[in-house]
């Protein structure tokens, strides 16, 4: 019985090792916490890759030192050993996901990313491809946005705060 309402509700059931006849319910939201927190402990990446909760859902930030070399939007390596890990935990919850492109706020003037706004949108795109057509996350729940250099989470006055607010962001909708 418990197993049709977990397939119904998206819940999981766990013995309680306090109570064992009480079973101790995990929602996939729940599980994507325990399982991104492990994941960024575990990684050698812990300090490229950040999580939060907020009124959007869960937001996971990686920071563009794994993800893209400056001024590019091709994908390095090292962010597809991430992205994977990443798709693992995502894909097996309901949720919507949109990935958001951003850079600091130093102008970007080049043929192929003629603004902020063009580099921002190609990393939110390529990350979102990345994820659709590698690691099988249904296309049908992903969205992408470029915010270019508008939505920080630090300061731009530092190289430290710049550094931080070139990321990719994986929002799981609430």
């Amino acid at each position: 019985m418990l197993g049709a309402f977990s397939d119904v509700f998206g819940t999981s059931a766990k013995i309680n090792i306090s109570n064992p006849q009480e079973p101790l319910i995990l929602t996939p939201i729940d599980r994507l916490k325990i399982e991104m927190n492990q994941l960024i402990s575990e990684s050698e990446f812990s300090n490229s890759i950040r999580m939060e909760e907020n009124e959007r859902g869960i937001v996971i930030h990686i920071l563009e030192n794994i993800v893209f070399t400056p001024g590019s939007a091709e994908l390095k390596n090292t962010s597809k050993i991430v992205l994977h890990r990443i798709a693992n935990i995502i894909k097996k919850l309901p949720n919507d996901i949109r990935v958001e492109g951003h850079t600091d706020n130093i102008p970007i003037n080049t043929p192929t990313f003629p603004s902020n706004w063009h580099l921002s949108v190609a990393r939110a795109l390529n990350t979102a491809y990345y994820l659709i057509n590698n690691e099988g996350v249904p296309p049908d729940r992903v969205s992408i946005v470029g915010n270019a250099e508008y939505k920080p989470i630090e300061s731009n006055e530092t190289a430290y705060g710049r550094a931080l607010n070139r990321r990719v962001d994986i929002v799981i909708i609430k």
